[in-house]
């Protein structure tokens, strides 16, 4: 298995996490009743429970494009259309890490560090993305 699809596996379970923490960050606000029904009168999570929470929709604004990103690198790979390359591997990891680290920085709000997290892993988007450029006609 590539490295590539390794770093996708690794944030997937970084999406599983950030859920886990987020629905658990809802419970604590809303109550186990709250969770556990409907959630038409759930009351908007804040404090710490609202970072988790904004944290994990702003994973999920990105992980679709990654994970995209990925698999055609894998497909072009595999059909010779490009090679396998040393930026693709270092765009995975920036995109990961950068994730990884934007979550505690985002939950304790430390705004400029956590920017910069952001920023590292669209860097890492940007990385993956760009060779792919050249296979459009």
């Amino acid at each position: 298995m590539s490295i590539e699809l390794q770093y996708l596996i690794f944030a997937v379970f970084l999406v599983i996490i950030q859920m886990v923490l987020q629905s658990t960050a809802g419970m604590f606000a809303n109550g186990l009743m709250g969770a556990a029904g409907s959630r038409d009168d759930e009351v908007l999570t804040t404090g710490i429970g609202g970072r988790f929470e904004r944290a994990y929709y702003n994973m999920l604004e990105t992980f679709p494009v990654f994970a995209s990103l990925v698999l055609i690198t894998e497909v072009a790979v595999s059909a010779g259309m490009m090679e396998r390359s040393t930026l693709a591997i270092t765009a995975v990891q920036l995109y990961f890490w950068g994730r990884v680290v934007y979550v505690p920085l985002y939950v304790i709000a430390i705004p400029f560090l956590r920017t910069i997290a952001w920023l590292v892993s669209m860097v890492g988007i940007i990385m993956l993305a760009w060779p792919l450029l050249g296979l459009v006609t």
